[in-house]
């Protein structure tokens, strides 16, 4: 029997009916992850750091230290005084029974916890690449499908092998950025404004969407203008519901404006207008399902600025159904999303290195 329903959580009343909690769990994307026993029982190991101290890349964590590095992971367990390998494996079982978006991404704790016990500052016997300890690390974690590794902000994440999606918070693209993010936003910055259209979507946009969770990502048109039907890309998103969403994206690297003509550096927002009737119009085929389908939403991408009165023409242009399918992204949208989702940046948009004259022995 099921409860009140609200917009931020599910409440089941207690009953006998397992299978109807179990289809309710899947429906609200509540998928349970579960580790083979052998590889909890390593990972536990290293947390105890369960190894000869004078060869060890672990620390020793005492019953005390433990429920420490637990709180530093945003739990509350409390260590009971038993045996320490087994009762963090049993948390560890615990913490990946916790709800994650999808099947290949773990919850977020599990992944606090990799990143906890990775943190550079405990590094022992080794430097603080924690080479050693990456490498025990990743020989289990191949098992289950995931690969660790550290990012630009030395910070360890966990990446699924099959899908290369990396295991991570929301992104929240309005957070305040450090200094070594802000770098790399004016690098990316920087490769967009001498990006082409096509660069812009096989180095930026199809690794950005991938990343943020969308599914059968295929670039379409510039093959053959003659199939391109308005988008540049089409992209499907599963719902937790196992519902499906299409999505178009049609980009363009200049600025988009409601100028009357195109210019040297500006977008005719006409043109737009009808390559998003175009999208919105044309069936695609998906060979997973077998089945041709209409796009739900249009992304409009552009690298430089979507201006305001380029929006509301288009709003104007199109009816109230064909208007609720429109998405904007702006060239400030890509570079603070592929900023917060720790994508590394496009080869041509790393800075090369140059010689220090003050060096030279001669």
């Amino acid at each position: 029997m099921l409860g009140r329903v609200s917009s931020c959580q599910l409440w089941i009343c207690p009953c006998e009916d397992q299978a109807l909690t179990s289809f309710v769990a899947n429906v609200w994307g509540l998928f349970e992850m579960e580790f083979k026993k052998r590889t909890l029982m390593a990972l536990a190991g290293m947390i105890c750091g369960n190894f000869k101290q004078e060869e060890s890349a672990f620390p020793y964590r005492s019953s005390s230290v433990i429920t420490r590095f637990f709180e530093d992971c945003g739990t509350a367990y409390v260590h009971d005084g038993t045996t320490r390998n087994y009762w963090v494996a049993e948390r560890l079982a615990e913490i990946l029974k916790q709800p994650q978006p999808d099947a290949h991404t773990p919850p977020g704790t599990f992944a606090r916890v990799i990143c906890t016990l990775m943190d550079p500052a405990d590094a022992l016997n080794e430097g603080p690449e924690r080479e050693k300890a990456l490498a025990l690390l990743n020989i289990e974690l191949a098992r289950e499908g995931f690969q660790a590794f550290y990012g630009s902000d030395r910070k360890c994440y966990l990446r699924h092998i099959a899908t290369n999606t990396i295991a991570m918070p929301a992104p929240n693209p309005h957070r305040p950025f450090s200094a070594t993010e802000l770098k790399k936003r004016e690098e990316l910055a920087g490769f967009l404004d001498h990006a082409s259209e096509d660069e812009l979507i096989v180095e930026i946009l199809l690794p950005l969407f991938r990343q943020l969770g969308f599914h059968r990502i295929s670039a379409a048109g510039h093959t053959d203008k003659m199939l391109e039907y308005g988008k540049d890309i089409w992209m499907k998103f599963v719902l937790a519901t196992q519902h499906v969403l299409y999505f178009g994206l049609q980009a363009k690297k200049d600025k988009l404006d409601a100028a009357g003509n195109s210019k040297a550096e500006t977008r005719n927002i006409a043109e737009i207008h009808n390559q998003a009737l175009m999208m919105l119009g044309h069936e695609i085929f998906d060979p997973e399902t077998s089945k041709r389908v209409l796009v739900d939403h249009a992304f409009i991408v552009s690298g430089g600025e979507i201006t305001k009165a380029a929006r509301n023409w288009l709003g104007n242009k199109l009816d109230a159904t064909k208007r609720s399918q429109i998405l904007f992204m702006d060239r400030d949208d890509i570079l603070n999303l592929y900023v917060v989702t720790n994508l590394p940046l496009p080869a041509a948009a790393i800075p090369e290195k140059g010689i220090d004259d003050s060096e030279i022995p001669f």
